[in-house]
């Protein structure tokens, strides 16, 4: 589907919470180690919820308002919004479960994977909702500058993450897309990319 509005980092940052999700899932059906030891000990885990966190929150506080100003006399198109948020709202308490099976030295590791698939499933479920209906109703409502605005925030909230951040976002693409994405970016955090932060994240342990 054609966008009006640039949606090529929504589709990166979306992609990539699904392959850490297959990651996740991998190391949670472990057996031949405690999956809760490989689990709580994997920066790939930490990472994904970090950016997970930074992607919802900037949805929550900036794109979800902007698209209520705009949607304020639409009921039906405001339905959709209050449904994605509302699947905001669940997948917090999952992560957290998640956690807390990784805590319970004594009984944890027999939910574990169940966790871990019901947290893939909604996520994934709601990432599928957001593009099939959610994007479509972004790129019709929102001017230029208001999606700007999402994207410059995001950004600022990745901040200092940054040098591991675009690398995690590009880990196991095409080199199409990459340059796609690279393309629209400062030539400085592109050249930090190519000189120093792809091969620093290539040394990185995400799940031992």
């Amino acid at each position: 589907m054609e966008h009006r509005l640039d949606m090529t980092m929504m589709f990166a940052t979306h992609d990539a919470l699904r392959r850490e999700l297959e990651r996740i899932a991998k190391a949670a059906a472990r057996t031949g180690d405690d999956p809760r030891r490989v689990l709580k000990t994997a920066l790939g885990w930490e990472l994904f919820k970090k950016y997970l966190h930074i992607h919802h929150t900037t949805e929550d506080d900036v794109l979800w308002p902007a698209l209520e100003r705009n949607l304020a006399d639409r009921p039906d198109e405001l339905a959709l919004l209050a449904a994605l948020e509302a699947e905001h709202a669940g997948i917090d308490p999952l992560l957290a479960a998640v956690d807390e099976a990784l805590a319970d030295r004594d009984h944890g590791h027999e939910g574990l994977a169940g966790l871990v698939d019901a947290l893939a499933t909604g996520l994934t479920a709601h990432l599928r909702h957001e593009e099939n209906e959610g994007l479509a109703l972004i790129d019709a409502t929102l001017n230029e500058q208001e999606w700007e605005s999402f994207g410059q925030v995001h950004g600022q909230r990745v901040g200092d993450h940054a040098s591991t951040y675009l690398p995690w976002l590009l880990d196991d693409i095409d080199p199409y897309r990459t340059a796609v994405i690279l393309n629209r970016m400062p030539a400085p955090l592109v050249r930090a990319y190519h000189t120093e932060w792809k091969a620093t994240y290539g040394e990185l342990t995400l799940y031992p």
